[in-house]
């Protein structure tokens, strides 16, 4: 093989070789951070990007994606000097890949302790009570401080999640039995209420069933007044008609004398001790006459 042939062969190997070496391919959601000399050069993107070797360098690769930093428990010390442990949760994301690769060294380390002092800063203006029914006021306050501070590192602080407050045993079992009396003590107000509420509703029920029956009792006797009274016109009535009836047949005096008889019939067959009978029979007529005036009276009377 000829000499210059073997040169161009070698040449081409290094070249292929030079080119495989100096192409980059980014994914999707990621940026590298390329140095031309020992200089930031530009940042590159998703996609092939073509470093020249021996003068570019990539110095990191830098994930865009949402992070979740959980940080352990914390020591703080409320206003009221408890102290407690309280665990954060931080979600941020890569900004600017040039600011996060020279901006701070070890970002995440930078962030946990910024976290920890940003906490021990809130709590410490708030008392336990108010620690312990504030997260949403200490996310917001971590959240926006913290956003401010990693700024310069391109860093976005999206969130900031207090997981976990625990106070000291001895506070967890105070709270616990104000908790536990806290319950009694509405337990109580309810079943005295619910008691309460019980009697009123049976003396209130005892009541509407008095006023029931006396309305009751009132309707009967109202409604047995007015069939007596009107059982006695009825009567009345008849015995007006019955009378009319005779009146208008003009009976014979054969027929008044045998009424008269009749009705000494009724009376004799009845409770009366003394019994008068007239001697002759114009006397019999005269008292059916004037027993049938007395019939009459009432009639008029109820006419009138």
């Amino acid at each position: 093989m000829e000499p210059w042939l073997i040169v161009v062969l070698v040449i081409l190997f290094i070249l292929i070789v030079l080119s495989i070496v100096s192409i980059r391919v980014v994914r999707q959601s990621e940026a590298i951070v390329i140095e031309r000399l020992g200089k930031f050069l530009k940042v590159g993107s998703s996609g092939v990007r073509f470093v020249w070797p021996f003068f570019d360098r990539v110095v990191a690769k830098i994930s865009l994606k949402e992070r979740v930093a959980d940080f352990p428990p914390q020591p703080v010390i409320t206003k009221d000097n408890v102290t407690m442990q309280i665990d954060t949760v931080v979600y941020f994301a890569v900004t600017d890949p040039k600011l996060y690769c020279y901006g701070v060294e070890r970002p995440m380390n930078a962030i946990e302790n910024l976290t920890a002092t940003t906490l021990r800063n809130i709590i410490g203006e708030l008392e336990l009570d108010e620690t312990l029914t504030s997260r949403d006021t200490i996310n917001t306050k971590m959240r926006t401080i913290l956003d401010e501070a990693t700024d310069p590192w391109g860093i976005k602080v999206h969130r900031v999640e207090v997981k976990n407050i625990l106070p000291p045993r001895d506070i967890q079992e105070a709270m616990e039995k104000q908790m536990r009396a806290e319950r009694e003590r509405r337990e109580a107000i309810l079943k005295a209420e619910g008691e309460k509420r019980a009697a009123i509703l049976t003396a209130e029920g005892q009541k509407e069933s008095l006023i029931l029956k006396a309305e009751a009792a009132r309707q009967s006797t109202i409604k047995e007044a007015e069939g007596r009274a009107e059982a006695l016109r009825k009567m009345f009535a008849a015995q007006a008609e019955a009378i009319r009836y005779i009146n208008e047949a003009n009976p014979s005096k054969e027929y008044v004398t045998l009424e008269g008889f009749k009705a000494l019939e009724k009376v004799a067959d009845g409770k009366a001790t003394k019994i008068i009978i007239p001697s002759d029979l114009q006397n019999v007529t005269g008292t059916i006459a004037a027993l049938a005036e007395v019939v009459k009276e009432p009639k008029k009377e109820e006419k009138k």
